[in-house]
C-alpha cells in the first residue's frame, strides 16, 4: 500500500477539513433553536444588567435611557429582543406582545430590545404594529450577547427577584406567552 504524498496528502487532508465542516454545519442545521439550552435561565441566574437609550417615542414615559436594574424587584419583566429584518417570526410576535402587554402592563414590564438594526428601519416597524411596551435600541447587540441569544426573536423572562426564568427562540404565541407569566405572577 502506498500512502499519499506532497501535493496529493495536501488535496486529502483539504478534502477531509471540507468534509468535516460540511458535517460539523448539516449538523448545526438540523438543531432545533428552541432546544438550546440557556445557562441563565436553566440555573436561574441573575438577569445581566444594561443601559440603552429609549427610541424617541418612548422617551417621554420612560426616558431617554433605560437601565435594566433601576427596574428589577418592582414586578417580572419579560425582554423581547427583535429587529425589522426578522422577518416573518418578529412580524407574527409584534401583535401577541403588544396585547399581552396591554393585558398584564399593570404586573408585568415588556421591555423590547432592538437589535443589530436601523433606527428607521425600528421606527417603522413600531409604528406599523402600534407598539406601546417600552422599545431600546441596541444596534450592535452587545446585550443579546450577554443573555446568550442566539437570534432573533428571542423571549426573556425574568422574575420579581431579578432571575433569569425563561428563554424562548423564535415567535412567541398567545398560550406559551401566557404559561410563562403564570410562572412569575402571584
Amino acid at each position: 500500500m502506498r500512502f499519499p504524498t506532497g501535493n496529493s496528502l495536501r488535496t486529502w487532508l483539504w478534502l477531509l477539513v471540507v468534509l468535516a465542516l460540511g458535517g460539523l454545519f448539516y449538523w448545526g442545521m438540523q438543531r432545533n433553536p428552541k432546544e438550546l439550552p440557556s445557562v441563565l435561565a436553566k440555573e436561574r441566574r441573575p438577569a445581566p444588567d444594561f443601559t440603552l437609550p429609549v427610541l424617541p417615542p418612548y422617551q417621554k414615559e420612560w426616558r431617554e435611557t433605560f437601565k435594566l436594574s433601576d427596574h428589577l424587584g418592582e414586578k417580572p419583566i419579560v425582554l423581547n429582543f427583535w429587529a425589522s429584518w426578522c422577518y416573518p417570526a418578529c412580524y407574527e410576535e409584534a401583535p401577541v406582545l403588544e396585547a399581552t402587554w396591554r393585558r398584564y402592563k399593570d404586573r408585568v414590564l415588556f421591555v423590547g430590545i432592538n437589535t443589530q438594526d436601523k433606527e428607521g428601519d425600528a421606527l417603522r416597524f413600531i409604528e406599523q404594529f402600534g407598539l406601546t411596551f417600552p422599545q431600546v435600541f441596541d444596534p450592535r447587540g452587545r446585550v443579546g450577547v450577554d443573555y446568550g441569544m442566539y437570534g432573533v426573536p428571542e423571549t426573556f423572562v425574568i422574575d420579581r427577584e431579578g432571575r433569569v426564568v425563561v428563554r424562548h427562540a423564535g415567535a412567541i404565541d398567545q398560550t406559551t406567552l401566557e404559561q410563562y407569566l403564570k410562572e412569575v405572577l402571584p
